[in-house]
């Protein structure tokens, strides 16, 4: 994984030190509709760590900046307390609409807003799901106020009373299609959805993880089949797994969103696979499917049809990796720590 280039010139924290600062913490993997624009990525990642007098926002850092070209999409890992997060998010909202237009986007990538997501993850330990939620309903409301034309649709726990999943949300917006029918969508907060802006699904949930496996083949219908086998909802798929199939630098990615779950990993692992990482947030343990379980079973499933791996991306962190260095980061006050790992992407 890149971002452990450079890891080692950082001092190791206090485990009292880290443990004060770690307790309240909460992520953000901003997903913003530009990769091909280095300095505009830049400028939103920059954002989040700028207040509004244009020094440093205390408290905030931003971990990782993930950019890829054919997609034309980055994932900016921001991490704050639950006091902070709201409007370090909102900066680099602001500050990607003011920059990027939907009516001159291309990508592989299905996406529908200038800010293609914005899903917020407890970290701590004396954060929970209810105030991610809470704190994702007020980041919306404050982001169709302060720049207007945006809309947004809310998923997890920011989605009250429901609680549906992000892919439902998706579904049900039209998100997964070639060309999205924005004139028919009921956004949850904002006006009709703009060409400009498109719309932005805002919510709260367990830390999801993208992991991306590449295979050696352009055929898109094998990479689909690969996709459909391993996702959750499938005989046999992997708890925790939405998956799709997309071209990708003339080959097919497997990409992945690997959810945490609550209730652990299954009882019938394989012997010698590696274990599920488990993590605490809000007085609650989740697991999450290791990466090496997901690159066997697509090596697995690629190989009967004569096709191999050519290896696997993990775009940013574990929730463990995302909280240990964000606890780095903040307590020494580096804002701009994805340089540090050299970790921008393009």
């Amino acid at each position: 994984m890149q971002w452990k280039s450079g890891f080692n010139t950082i001092p190791p924290l206090r485990p009292q030190m880290a443990s004060a600062l770690g307790r309240h913490l909460v992520a953000c993997l901003l997903n913003i509709s530009e990769a091909r624009r280095r300095g505009l990525v830049e400028k939103v990642a920059r954002a989040a760590i700028t207040d509004n007098h244009g020094g440093r926002r205390k408290g905030t850092t931003v971990l990782n900046i993930f950019s890829d070209y054919d997609y034309n999409r980055s994932v900016i890992t921001i991490v704050a307390s639950i006091e902070l997060i709201k409007e370090a998010v909102l900066s680099a909202c602001e500050q990607a609409c003011s920059l990027i237009d939907m009516n001159e986007h291309e990508g592989i990538h299905p996406c529908m807003g200038a800010v293609d997501l914005i899903p917020l993850y407890p970290l701590g330990e004396e954060v929970n799901l209810k105030d991610c939620g809470r704190e994702a309903q007020a980041l919306a409301a404050a982001l169709t106020e302060r720049v207007l034309g945006t809309s947004a649709f809310f998923f997890g726990w920011a989605d009250a009373p429901l609680r549906r999943g992000l892919a439902q949300r998706r579904k049900e917006m039209g998100w997964f299609r070639k060309v999205p029918n924005v004139a028919a969508i009921q956004p949850d907060i904002g006006p009709q959805p703009t060409r400009q802006y498109g719309l932005t699904g805002i919510g709260a949930s367990p830390y999801v993880m993208n992991c991306n496996v590449t295979i050696d083949t352009q055929d898109l219908v094998l990479g689909r089949g690969v996709a459909a086998a391993i996702r959750e909802s499938s005989p046999g798929g992997i708890q925790g797994v939405q998956v799709m199939a997309l071209p990708h630098e003339g080959t097919i990615e497997i990409a992945c969103n690997v959810e945490s779950v609550p209730e652990g990993p299954p009882s019938d692992l394989a012997a010698g696979m590696e274990p599920w990482p488990a993590f605490n947030t809000g007085g609650q343990n989740f697991y999450h499917a290791p990466a090496s379980l997901i690159t066997a079973h697509v090596t697995e499933l690629a190989g009967r049809h004569g096709v191999a791996t050519k290896g696997t991306a993990l775009v940013g962190f574990t929730p463990l990796e995302c909280k240990g260095l964000a606890e780095m980061a903040l307590s020494q006050d580096i804002g701009e720590f994805w340089k540090m790992l050299h970790s921008v992407r393009m």
